[in-house]
């Protein structure tokens, strides 16, 4: 068979990188220079600030900001509970790493990382939830 001569051609289009959005690194780095300049400060005491003081913020910062924005890279491939667990774990751990630098104990920190991961788990799971398709 022959196709009519005044037929459209498709044009093909070059696929565009796809770019992240200024949030997507932005809150990451936001929250890791809020968790950085926490530990600092809660080492510190009021004191002089140091540079092992220094060091440890920015290194606290760093990993936070790093984890924060790998789990916001792969949450879209993950099911509700699994996403929800993830967010509790960060935020608890945070939380419980944060809290025993006021030279808390150690189990003290891990109750406190338990029940704040436990309620960042609850709200997330319910946000996830609401908002699935």
């Amino acid at each position: 068979m022959t196709t009519h001569a005044s037929m459209s051609t498709r044009r093909r289009t070059r696929a565009r990188p796809h770019r992240p959005s200024t949030l997507s690194w932005a809150m990451p780095v936001a929250l890791g220079v809020i968790g950085g300049w926490w530990a600092t400060s809660i080492v510190r005491g009021g004191g002089v600030l140091t540079g092992t003081q220094l060091a440890l913020g920015l290194i606290t910062g760093a990993v936070l900001a790093a984890l924060c924005y790998g789990l916001g890279r792969v949450q879209r491939g993950l099911p509700t509970g699994t996403k929800a667990t993830a967010y509790g774990v960060l935020f608890g751990g945070t939380v419980g790493f944060l809290y025993s630098l006021s030279d808390k104990s150690v189990l003290a920190s891990s109750v406190l990382a338990l029940v704040t991961g436990a309620a960042m788990w609850v709200c997330a799971f319910y946000a996830f939830h609401v908002t699935e398709d």
